[in-house]
């Protein structure tokens, strides 16, 4: 018989009254881009509503577990500000919030079901396998027409058994989605799902259903995956009595037209993208924008603060369509957020990534940062483009031959071998020193700054293509290793004319 007491405490603790929304992920690995996309809407439906956002690990598929996957779990939710009201590491009114510490419960309730005449106790012998598949012909099960207490004697004497639910015979399901609106599915097309396997465990779509319900989950957001299961919770729903949540079921995120996202195929997760060099404000803002728009004054509008997006999600801006994950407009919204960071925050995330290539620790890394926030898309992008401060690279004395400032290869020696000694003479190294010498000679010679800053950008750098010009370059060298590397360019040029 169902343990009503138990029932009855447990329905007794629901919260109730407010928006309950849950993340509930399996702690199967990476945190792929449409588990982080289900995170934020998750969230995001809270927030806007002053709701309660709930973090529960759904751990009953011990075969797929992955060891440290939860603690990747809390990172990213961490990472991406999505701090839950409601979880595992800090409790709450509805507790225990992972679900192996919920196992005892599922049975009282599939019990409770099977009583109502929703559920009934199977006794054939189906592999495991073939029980979580669903695979099973309703009409073939001769358990469907097995009285209560004769399945109740059964199971007394030991036979082994699960519990699956029964779907009507006849008739049909309607459910409504937000995003997709009512759905009507016949009965005969819904086969008798497993609810509690051999092991006395459940399966994930009697779990979550469950869970939902004592949990006081008011919105339900999962992917359209989802929705031919989704007539199945709504009879559990109806059978157990209860109010049924709204359903959200998003589109797929897709790597292409024809393709879903997915690790395998070497597409990025979230951790992925951090390590290539992405902030997570950029991830977080444009894995929202996948098949979510906002509406009315904000419609043309892309970037969005965490809080901004709390303040305008709204459900009606779901799309019904696969939204398809561009790397490069995901790159475009990275460049915009590098270029907003305060100086200082650009400064302590870049520096890592500088001294990969700047191993001179007589270098200021924030001074390079302050050349490279404008010109940066990616953190990754630093290493490649400042090689040269640590070292002076080989290069072609052609380098100096430059056709918009009109450099030839003896104008270039001329100007550096001017302006060598009017560097060696300054006193004060500074942005301003370096550029009035320079712009002096350029007035002594009637030639324009750039003829005279080219060939002192090249002999500083070996670069064509710097962060920076010749005045911040040379001051960031400081003034021995400028000079130094002056001489230098005079020798290739003398010996190239030589």
């Amino acid at each position: 018989m169902a343990d009503l007491a138990f029932i009855n405490e447990m329905e007794a603790k629901i919260p109730t009254g407010k928006v309950r929304t849950r993340f509930a992920p399996s702690p199967t690995g990476y945190m792929h881009v449409g588990n982080l996309r289900t995170a934020l809407y998750t969230y995001l439906i809270a927030k806007h509503y002053d709701g309660t956002f709930i973090l529960r690990i759904e751990d009953t598929d011990q075969g797929r577990l992955v060891e440290g996957a939860t603690d990747v779990i809390y990172r990213t939710m961490a990472q991406c500000r999505l701090p839950h009201d409601e979880g595992p590491d800090i409790g709450g009114p509805v507790a225990p919030y992972i679900q192996s510490e919920r196992k005892g419960f599922y049975i009282k309730y599939a019990q409770w079901l099977v009583e109502k005449g929703h559920a009934y106790y199977c006794f054939c012998e189906k592999q495991e396998s073939e029980e979580d598949s669903g695979s099973f012909e309703r009409e073939a099960d001769p358990c469907r027409s097995i009285s209560l207490e004769d399945a109740l004697k059964l199971v007394e004497e030991g036979k082994p058994y699960v519990i699956r639910q029964r779907i009507p015979s006849e008739g049909t399901v309607t459910f409504k989605d937000e995003i997709y609106g009512e759905i009507t599915v016949p009965c005969d097309t819904l086969d008798d799902q497993v609810l509690i396997k051999r092991d006395g465990l459940p399966t994930y779509n009697f779990a979550n259903v469950v869970d939902d319900h004592m949990m006081g989950i008011t919105h339900v957001v999962r992917g359209s995956e989802y929705l031919s299961s989704a007539p199945k919770y709504n009879l559990l729903y109806e059978g157990f009595g209860w109010s049924i949540p709204k359903y959200v079921h998003c589109p797929p995120v897709m790597r292409d037209a024809h393709a879903k996202m997915s690790k395998r195929h070497g597409d990025p997760s979230y951790e992925d993208l951090l390590a290539q060099g992405y902030l997570t404000e950029a991830i977080v803002n444009y894995v929202t924008l996948l098949g979510w728009s906002p509406k009315g004054e904000n419609a043309e509008r892309e970037i969005f603060s965490l809080e901004e997006l709390g303040r305008v999600f709204e459900l009606e801006g779901i799309s019904k369509s696969p939204a398809i994950f561009d790397i490069n407009k995901l790159t475009y919204f990275n460049s915009e957020y590098i270029r907003a960071l305060e100086p200082e925050r650009f400064a302590a995330l870049a520096e890592p990534y500088i001294r990969q290539a700047v191993k001179n620790e007589a270098i200021c890394p924030a001074a390079i940062a302050a050349l490279l926030q404008q010109r940066c898309e990616k953190l990754t992008d630093i290493p490649e483009k400042i090689g040269f401060f640590d070292a002076l690279p080989e290069y072609e004395p052609e380098f100096y031959v430059h056709k918009k400032s009109k450099t030839t290869l003896e104008g270039c020696l001329e100007t550096l071998r001017t302006i060598l000694p009017r560097f060696e003479a300054l006193d004060n190294w500074s942005d301003e020193n370096i550029l009035k010498v320079m712009e002096d000679l350029a007035a002594e010679t009637e030639s324009k700054n750039a003829k005279i800053m080219w060939p002192v950008r090249i002999a500083v750098s070996g670069s064509m293509v710097t962060p920076g010009g010749a005045v911040e370059i040379t001051r960031i060298l400081g003034k021995d290793e400028a000079l130094k590397r002056i001489e230098a360019g005079i020798a290739k040029l003398e010996a190239a004319l030589a």
